[in-house]
């Protein structure tokens, strides 16, 4: 009885948050995480995106949060999956996952890193979490159907890793 209150609290606590891939040329929009204190990503390339706020869908934040950290607006996007990451045991974040290839309006500055367009096959020579590179593959693959992905990390050090509740050798 104790383990199951300590999962439905731990299910409870998890962060929601959003990551988009835009995708123009062969390049993704990458963030490098650079700007902010106490930053779980410092110093890692991640797509762009955030946290839920009060009564928002993951469509939602997904395009506020695009729009905030590169002032593009996203006109045409597809939801690829739901991405769940725990982390030593305290840490626990459901992230929605898109890709996008159209948009409008004017690249800015972004006040959470620095934004580059990163050619594709470049991509897996950056410092990012392993577990990116596993879902990167994925979003690759526009056939690819929507997928639940699970990504357990001891430290920064994946230890598992299951996509739609089957293990994925690492």
């Amino acid at each position: 009885m104790i383990a199951s209150r300590m999962q439905k609290k731990t299910f409870n606590a998890m962060k929601q948050t959003t990551l988009c891939y835009l995708e123009n040329d062969g390049k993704y929009l990458m963030l490098h995480r650079t700007k902010k204190q106490n930053d779980i990503n410092h110093d890692k390339w991640i797509g762009v995106g955030g946290k839920f706020e009060e009564g928002e869908t993951p469509e939602q934040c997904m395009l506020r949060e695009v729009f905030e950290e590169t002032g593009f607006s996203v006109t045409k996007w597809k939801y690829r999956g739901v991405v769940t990451f725990y982390l030593n045991e305290s840490y626990g974040e459901t992230m929605h996952l898109f890709s996008c290839l159209e948009w409008n309006g004017k690249q800015k500055v972004c006040d959470e890193g620095d934004l580059e367009w990163i050619d594709k096959q470049k991509l897996a020579e950056l410092p990012m979490w392993e577990g990116d590179k596993i879902f990167l593959k994925l979003v690759n693959n526009l056939d690819e159907p929507f997928f639940n992905l699970k990504l357990v990390y001891q430290g920064e050090k994946l230890i598992s890793a299951e996509k739609d509740g089957v293990s994925i050798a690492l």
